[in-house]
């Protein structure tokens, strides 16, 4: 008997409900999770209330729906969670951090409003946070992962204020949690994941330096992300989840190696995660939905290709419609 590492996956139900995309549902499920403030999921999810904005603000504008969302009251809440570190909170009463900041300025950028923001206060909060090594703590208690060196030079990069960190720096530290897979860890030294490869390679596309990535190396681990179920997992022996749909697609279209995944098999396990009576996507296949997982479906359905939704950036997880408005773009592999 040959003993080898069981793998960990799923079966997709045999419905033929979810083998198409169920978009005017999963507007009405944004929408109303938006406007049900009293819900129970709602008020549970306070702590990162402004990302989810985020999330169901670039589903709906993936899906030419962005219009029935409610724009004063989300540029107002905005307004509510800015700190006087020049950070953004999650919510009013919140301690401001890098991920919340970032989300903020996606928000803006979303509905073309940068205008209302104190972009030099922004900048000072997001500058503060670099460490003399290159890397970012999220806040100022002092945590450290390459997350926060992503959301630092995003945010940076969408107010046109990069000349106000060390690059090199920077680049120092990610390449410092490169490992031998040609993946990256949160820190140097820690394993390789899908979230954090996403991160690294999007700091190094917008700092112009991706061609420091192994990117064969690098696209052969991702693409062994796939399962035979079609999902892709953020690390070994781990269940496929909708989200590395994005997490995995977008590190491998921006190093020009998306064509090494399944296609078909990935779009059969996104519309599987499809709730076919509330709209929104789930982890996977039968769990319960939610904004995060139905941003990051249909994003992934965008990178390959599905017509029925609008091209995303693959950097910045927005419209491209949005980056080109705003005349960002990066350099991507080939």
């Amino acid at each position: 008997i040959i003993m080898g590492t069981p793998v960990k996956d799923v079966q997709l139900p045999d419905n033929p409900a979810i083998k198409s995309l169920l978009l005017d549902k999963h507007a009405s499920y944004v929408e109303a999770f938006e406007k049900n403030k009293d819900d129970y999921d709602y008020c549970m999810t306070e702590f990162l209330r402004i990302s989810g904005i985020y999330w169901g603000l670039t589903a709906m504008d993936l899906m030419g729906q962005l219009h029935r969302m409610n724009k004063d009251e989300v540029l107002e809440f905005v307004q509510s969670c800015r700190h006087p570190s020049g950070g953004f909170s999650p919510a009013p009463n919140h301690d401001p951090h890098l991920l919340y900041t970032l989300s903020a300025v996606q928000i803006l950028v979303l509905y073309d409003k940068l205008e209302i923001l104190d972009v030099d206060s922004v900048v000072k909060f997001v500058t503060e946070l670099q460490r003399p090594d290159g890397s970012f703590t999220g806040d100022k208690w002092g945590e450290v992962d390459t997350r926060f060196s992503f959301c630092a030079v995003a945010t940076l990069a969408l107010l046109n204020r990069l000349d106000a960190v060390n690059i090199d720096i920077i680049v120092k530290f990610i390449l410092s949690c490169m490992n031998f897979d040609g993946g990256f860890g949160v820190t140097p030294g820690s394993e390789s994941h899908a979230g954090q490869i996403y991160c690294c390679v999007g700091a190094l596309a917008i700092t112009g330096r991706l061609y420091e990535v192994k990117a064969d190396q690098l696209g052969w681990w991702l693409s062994e992300r796939q399962l035979p179920s079609g999902g892709l997992n953020g690390r070994p022996e781990k269940l496929p989840d909708v989200c590395y749909s994005w997490w995995v697609l977008a590190s491998l279209s921006i190093i020009g190696r998306i064509h090494w995944i399944d296609k078909t098999k990935l779009t059969e396990f996104i519309l599987a995660c499809q709730d076919e009576e509330t709209g929104g996507f789930s982890d996977r296949p039968g769990d319960w939905v939610d904004p995060f997982h139905t941003l990051f479906g249909l994003a992934g359905l965008s990178l390959m290709g599905n017509k029925e939704v609008k091209p995303v950036n693959p950097v910045f997880c927005l419209p491209q419609d949005v980056m080109d408005r705003i005349g960002l773009q990066c350099k991507l592999l080939k």
